[in-house]
């Protein structure tokens, strides 16, 4: 079994031959302390991972040290961590009215999916990392104005959302006219400590755009990987009533367990996730790795409908050989029929 057809089936919670893998983001630092002067691509084939993500083509002018201005005329700050923060360039409706966003289906949007395409097609999985309906309203706004305006204009919000729905399925069917069949939309709607808005907020300005945006995926034939950072249990019913296809990462620290989520959800949706990445996969040992790895195997593994990962991402902070660690274990432990049940 290739790594296309392993993570398509453990997606759709199907048989494979062991627990796929594969991350939203590894940093150069831990590829090049890997393996020196390697590219992504190799690294990801020397490791034997099994999915590749790529996101669609945007230009941007630097205009400062690690700033930006963006396609959307945002002004972006990238982190040490290359997460960029917008500031947003939208502060009223009228502002939306007379704004012009960039083009989907422009030329360039999509070289880096189609290099990808001619690079791993039947041989890696390809992950394009999209949006839902949140990013774009935040992008757009900026953190505080989301919020802002989300508690006093309503109507602001709601328009973001459509046009977020609209703009993503777009992008979409651009996506499947290249042969790809997985997406992962990456809008963080929580935080450690629960949802970055009321239920109620999210219930009546972001839920009929979600489920509008994830039904169209479904139609264009995608599947659809639902990222989400924190604590999600209020929204969790929600995200899988849509019609998402699997659900990652289950951050553990923001009180999300993927051994739950299995018995409540495992017959619905598959389950991506979750040695946790802020303190095991940074500051642990390898043999807390290790347990740590083998406990995310025992829990989210048995019955298929698992995709081994951090709870975030392989960051610059990530001690390498902890990481090493982890797809060591997978690969001792990882293999169906499991041993160690």
């Amino acid at each position: 079994m290739d790594s296309e057809e392993r993570i398509t089936n453990a997606v759709l919670r199907k048989e494979v031959d062991r627990v796929p893998t594969f991350e939203s983001l590894i940093d150069e630092k831990v590829i090049e302390s890997i393996t020196p002067g390697g590219t992504l691509d190799e690294f990801i084939y020397k490791m034997d991972i099994d999915g590749v993500v790529v996101s669609p083509d945007y230009n941007k002018e630097e205009i400062g040290p690690n700033v930006f201005k963006d396609e959307w005329g945002n002004t972006i700050e990238y982190t040490s961590e290359k997460t960029p923060i917008s500031k947003g360039c939208i502060n009223t409706l009228d502002d939306f009215k007379n704004f012009e966003s960039p083009d989907p289906k422009a030329p360039y949007r999509f070289k880096t999916l189609e290099n990808a395409v001619k690079r791993h097609s039947g041989k890696k999985s390809i992950i394009v990392h999209m949006n839902d309906v949140l990013s774009i309203p935040r992008n757009l706004l900026g953190y505080e104005n989301l919020f802002i305006n989300i508690a006093s204009n309503p109507d602001l919000i709601k328009e973001l959302i459509k046009f977020s729905v609209e703009y993503n399925l777009s992008l979409a069917e651009e996506v499947v006219k290249r042969g790809v069949r997985i997406i992962m939309t990456g809008d963080d709607y929580a935080y450690g400590k629960g949802l970055l808005m009321s239920p109620r907020s999210f219930e009546e300005l972001f839920y009929p755009g979600f489920c509008r945006v994830i039904k169209g995926f479904k139609e264009l034939g995608l599947l659809v990987i639902k990222h989400s950072d924190g604590n999600i249990w209020p929204i969790l019913d929600k995200f899988v009533d849509a019609g998402i296809d699997c659900i990652d990462p289950v951050e553990p620290t923001a009180g999300m367990d993927i051994k739950t989520i299995k018995e409540i959800y495992g017959n619905r949706i598959s389950i991506k996730g979750n040695v946790d990445c802020s303190l095991t996969l940074t500051f642990g040992t390898r043999e807390q790795v290790r347990e740590e790895t083998l406990k995310c195997l025992k829990d989210g593994a048995p019955g298929n409908g698992f995709i081994l990962s951090s709870s975030n991402s392989i960051h610059s902070g990530v001690k390498p050989e902890n990481y090493i660690t982890m797809l060591e274990t997978l690969k001792e432990f990882g293999n169906y029929p499991l041993n160690f049940l």
